[in-house]
């Protein structure tokens, strides 16, 4: 019974905490309750209503409590015009809470307005601890069941992610490897075609000649001997080594002259001289003065050729042995290191959100 006036008594006090301190300041102090149990929350509030544009200094809570054994949670404060302008309001707002059963005071709060000093009233907060029925002891419920709660795709969809990750990692970072251990030269077998002996070549390049009708016809004569002698200067370079095509006639003569007798040199001489004046003179020789110089020509491929030539053994393939560069090598390198990292990433990443989930 006494505890129930205590609370009434208590709930009057709160109820009428208004103090007006002066004409113009307005300051209350109070509480949404007056009483509560261990553990529950409310609010405490302190309302300043002055007139527009006075100097105001609101209390400044920085310990987070407002007297020992009431905890602030949280505070919230504002500002708003009133009556239509001329007054201000200040709020400041506090939730609270309390774990030890007993009766708090709650200091007043001060207020500077214009430099003078305002005091709120005193609040008071009854703290209670929830009562045990001792004679029904046997009705107070064990500890339930474990609940098996199934998992949720939002609750392993991280960790699936993160697995096929490093499985692609792990399996990128192994074909690497592999590379960077297998760093051997790439082997390269070609297929060689035979060299043909450089006589054999210009008797092949005559007789495609013999072949082309086009070349008999009165008027292309000059055609004709410049085919016929671009062979012979081809296979004189084959041949000796001498670059024929950029030398006159009387060059190519006086360099055979030093290789060879001038007996084999005339029937040559004699073509280069015709073929001068069919490209420069435009002479039109006859058919059978054509002829006879395209015998001229395969008779000094004859007298000339180099019979060693067709016995000498060719290769008829080649390895080409290529090397992997050091820029490669170095490439592989770095990427197994950054691989290693992302996969350490990876682990940590998998092990902690599996973890998270099985706690």
């Amino acid at each position: 019974m006494k505890k129930r006036i205590l609370y009434i008594v208590s709930l009057i006090m709160a109820l009428n905490a208004t103090v007006v301190v002066a004409q113009n300041v307005i300051l209350n102090a109070k509480l949404d309750t007056f009483a509560m149990r261990i553990g529950e929350q409310t609010k405490a509030t302190l309302d300043l209503s002055v007139d527009s544009g006075c100097e105001v200094v609101m209390p400044s809570l920085k310990d987070k409590s407002l007297v020992d054994g009431i905890e602030i949670l949280d505070s919230k404060e504002y500002r708003e015009d009133i009556n239509g302008g001329s007054r201000s309001r200040y709020v400041q707002e506090y939730l609270i809470t309390s774990f030890d059963s007993t009766r708090y005071e709650i200091a007043p709060f001060k207020v500077v307005v214009n430099n003078d000093t305002f005091m709120s009233n005193r609040l008071i907060l009854d703290v209670y601890s929830v009562e045990i029925d001792t004679a029904n002891l046997s009705n107070i419920a064990g500890p339930g069941n474990v609940i098996e709660v199934e998992l949720t795709w939002e609750e392993v969809r991280d960790s699936v992610y993160l697995t096929t990750i490093l499985l692609f990692v792990v399996a990128l970072f192994a074909w690497v490897v592999i590379r960077l251990i297998n760093n051997k030269p790439i082997i390269r077998i070609v297929k060689i075609k035979p060299k043909l002996p450089s006589h054999i070549v210009a008797m092949n390049s005559i007789d495609e000649i013999k072949g082309d009708v086009s070349l008999r016809v009165e008027g292309n004569e000059k055609e004709y001997y410049t085919r016929l002698t671009d062979v012979l200067r081809e296979y004189m370079y084959r041949r000796f080594g001498f670059n024929a095509a950029e030398m006159t006639t009387s060059e190519i003569v006086d360099e055979l002259l030093k290789i060879k007798d001038k007996e084999s040199i005339k029937e040559l001489k004699e073509i280069l001289e015709v073929a001068d004046l069919v490209k420069f003179a435009k002479l039109h020789p006859t058919v059978h003065e054509n002829e006879r110089n395209m015998l001229n020509a395969i008779e000094f491929v004859n007298a000339t050729k180099n019979i060693e030539e067709e016995n000498i053994k060719q290769p008829t393939e080649e390895r080409i042995v290529s090397k992997r560069s050091l820029k490669q090598k170095r490439v592989l390198l770095a990427s197994v290191i950054i691989l290693a990292v992302i996969i350490v990433g990876v682990v940590v990443l998998l092990t902690t959100d599996l973890y998270n989930m099985l706690s």
